[in-house]
């Protein structure tokens, strides 16, 4: 089945929803203390801000058969700032959706691949693909297109401050 990757247009906002709260629903049964089912209006808004002018967030889009299966978003980060001690080099975070019942027909190799050139003509040279649950597909996904550990991310769960 041939797979088409393009870069999203308006006209893809339904489609581009409907992939995120897949996604979300998906990411929830994995962990409900990290992730959350976005309103439906939420995302919309989203995407129209996103595609309607120029934006740090670059999306892909994959069709088979006419229908969009999958995504990417590659989110442009800015350089750190003057007085931060890391070397200055252009990076990216990436997010790739690929629908249930699509998994495994190389759709998401062909959104990865076309989202690292994508990024590449951007300047990045740094892709980052946060992976915040126990989530063995996606760790598998990524690393089998050469994407590893990088640093160590520690996170602290804090309590709420009181009122008063």
């Amino acid at each position: 089945m041939p797979i088409l990757v393009r870069s999203a247009e308006r006209r893809d906002v339904p489609a581009l929803v409907r992939l995120r709260l897949a996604n979300a629903e998906r990411h929830v049964q994995l962990d409900p203390a990290v992730y959350r089912v976005p309103e439906a209006e939420a995302v919309r808004g989203h995407f129209e801000e996103v595609l309607a002018a120029e934006s740090n967030v670059l999306i892909l889009v994959a069709e088979t058969l006419g229908e969009a299966v999958g995504m990417v978003e590659v989110v442009l980060l800015p350089d750190p700032p003057d007085h931060q001690i890391l070397t200055p080099r252009r990076a990216a975070e990436i997010h790739t959706v690929v629908l249930d019942g699509h998994r495994g027909d190389g759709i998401g190799a062909a959104l990865l691949t076309a989202a690292e050139k994508a990024a590449a003509e951007h300047g990045v040279l740094i892709v980052h693909a946060g992976i915040f649950a126990r989530n063995e597909g996606a760790v598998r996904f990524y690393s089998s297109s050469g994407y590893e550990p990088r640093g160590t991310l520690l996170s602290k769960e804090q309590n709420a401050p009181s009122a008063g």
